[in-house]
């Protein structure tokens, strides 16, 4: 599937970008995660820190052609998620998941017709009470580091 169109936000209002990650949902409406990655017609990506979160780029595909293979459409849906530490989608196959993981993306896979507001929402509650291995890996990969991480270590009783 070729990229057909997309828009793209210039500058952010409330995100700054050095300490935001991208992320992106595979959505027809821009409200809900409602399709399968490889199948996805739409992608709609957004710049997320702890505080706020904003709409960056809506990317839309045509249909795909006849001629071509699969690993082919695939690269060019991955190429366009440049940047991105996740793509939430209702479903992934195998290999569209190791060529993401091998470009630093993580997929996650969520029910059909999750809301793409609370997916946000949530996903800031991780930046902030302490992040799974893959967003300290993304935040990593971007320069980031968690400055509570110590803090909630010693919370929880870290010792030297």
């Amino acid at each position: 599937m070729a990229l057909i169109r997309s828009l793209r936000i210039v500058e952010t209002a409330s995100v700054p970008m050095e300490t935001a990650l991208k992320v992106a949902f595979c959505s027809d409406d821009m409200k809900v995660v409602n399709q399968h990655f490889g199948s996805a017609k739409t992608f709609v990506i957004y710049a997320v820190d702890r505080q706020h979160s904003e709409l960056l780029e809506v990317a839309e595909f045509g249909a795909p052609k006849e001629e071509g293979n699969n690993e082919d459409r695939l690269a060019n849906k991955i190429a366009q998620l440049e940047g991105c530490a996740a793509i939430y989608c209702e479903a992934v196959g195998a290999s569209a998941i190791r060529q993401l993981m091998a470009a630093g993306i993580q997929p996650v896979k969520v029910n059909r017709d999750s809301q793409i507001s609370e997916l946000l929402e949530d996903f800031q509650n991780e930046l902030r009470t302490g992040p799974a291995a893959w967003v300290a890996n993304a935040l990593a990969r971007q320069g980031q580091s968690d400055p509570e991480i110590f803090a909630r270590l010693e919370a929880d009783g870290w010792e030297e």
